[in-house]
């Protein structure tokens, strides 16, 4: 069985960006397309907020990140993933403009993900946060995802 993979944005930005003249991010580019040759190994998941923050901004990198995107299976949203969402929030040193950052651990929580990948690494695959993050999950009845980047799922 395949493990289950929660994309979050950064996810098709990097991958799809032009290449960036910063070392760090133009490595992490590359390492999200070597991540991406491999996406078949896995059971990939998105949401209407992966969706609504791809289509955002210039209309053709929205384009190829919705490209990207298609066909992958969306995870819906229920009433748990605003409470875990809110729960986070109040409960995680995350600034309130973290929200949508919170909606995507709480419905790849909800989801039953295995991972949740990004380069959100101030927010979400930040190992000061995540023992905070998986506690207050677990506490909620529910198992976390792993929160990591595509370095770390290669």
């Amino acid at each position: 069985m395949k493990s289950k993979v929660y994309l979050e944005t950064s996810i098709p930005s990097y991958l799809t960006a032009w290449r960036s003249r910063d070392i760090v991010a133009a490595g992490n580019q590359e390492t999200t397309k070597d991540w991406w040759d491999r996406r078949h190994d896995f059971e990939l998941f998105i949401s209407v907020f992966v969706l609504k923050e791809a289509a955002a901004g210039d209309a053709e990198a929205a384009k190829l990140r919705m490209q990207a995107l298609d066909g992958i299976a969306e995870i819906e949203m229920t009433e748990d993933v605003e409470m875990i969402a809110e729960q986070l929030l109040s409960q995680v040193p995350l600034p309130s403009k973290a929200k949508v950052d919170a909606l995507h651990i709480a419905i790849a929580t909800i989801g039953g993900m295995d991972y949740l990948l990004t380069w959100n690494c101030t927010h979400l695959a930040n190992p000061a946060l995540r023992v905070k993050i998986e506690s207050i999950i677990r506490a909620l009845g529910y198992e976390p995802p792993v929160i990591c980047t595509p370095q770390e799922l290669l």
